[in-house]
């Protein structure tokens, strides 16, 4: 089976509850099925309930940008995928960037995140990718296929796990990788996820993500084993996101 197609939509620290408007807009320009992507938008955790209540039966998903390994317990601040799970999300985010660097997080707590996902029954996205510095030095192959070994989990399945690519240096600084650099790297991490997995690895979506906009997405999405994006910035407004989208039209 080939892997699905995927707009996602990484709001990270952004958004209000006027932010349904964008949501609402979305939905709109989303319904009439022309489009052969799946759509999901990550907003913050406390905005999860009201914007999967308004995309219930929509072509739209809601889904987020993180979660704890354990599924309850005496961990202040966090949140668990069962909760996630109990107020609609469909996906979590895991491994960002962003997690990785502000947070410390290691492949091996990605890991015992992304298997929590599948344990609540949810998707994972799992992200991937190298600094300027580890691309500067030749190492970029390298680093990411370390990443997708120690980060993606024995419970992975084409239908319960997406693989996000992010070169770090090229997110939200307006600076993209060539295509021929996304295919690259697209292609080896498909390679090792069916060294990992088997033939059964070819079911895995990959999203290409870091400064993907309308402008070069249609170019960006037609490289080698890219099955979506997932973007940041350019989500937040629905014009933009379906701009987007419309790579899939």
């Amino acid at each position: 089976m080939p892997p699905k197609s995927l707009a996602a939509g990484n709001w990270k620290m952004h958004g209000t509850l006027a932010s349904l408007q964008e949501i609402e807009s979305l939905v709109q320009a989303t319904s009439d099925n022309k489009h052969s992507c799946d759509v999901l938008i990550c907003p913050s955790f406390i905005y999860i309930a009201a914007f999967a209540e308004r995309t219930k039966g929509t072509n739209v998903m809601i889904g987020a940008q993180d979660c704890h390994a354990h599924a309850s317990g005496a961990h202040t601040g966090d949140v668990s995928a069962n909760q996630l799970a109990d107020v609609g999300a469909s996906h979590v985010i895991v491994g960002h960037s962003e997690r990785r660097a502000d947070h410390t997080e290691t492949s091996e707590q990605v890991h015992a995140k992304a298997a929590a996902v599948h344990e609540a029954g949810l998707i994972s996205i799992v992200c991937v990718g190298e600094t300027e510095s580890e691309r500067d030095a030749s190492k970029a192959e390298a680093v990411v296929t370390g990443q997708i070994i120690a980060s993606v989990p024995d419970s992975a399945t084409p239908e319960n796990t997406v693989i996000a690519y992010e070169p770090v240096w090229a997110i939200g600084t307006g600076r993209t990788p060539t295509v021929k650099d996304v295919a690259d790297m697209h292609d080896s991490i498909r390679a090792t996820l069916i060294e990992q997995f088997g033939q059964a690895a070819n079911g895995f979506s990959i999203l290409y993500g870091g400064s993907v906009k309308p402008a070069n997405a249609k170019e960006l999405m037609s490289a080698s084993n890219v099955n979506g994006a997932l973007v940041g910035g350019a989500s937040l407004k629905a014009e933009d996101f379906n701009g987007i989208i419309d790579a899939y039209r």
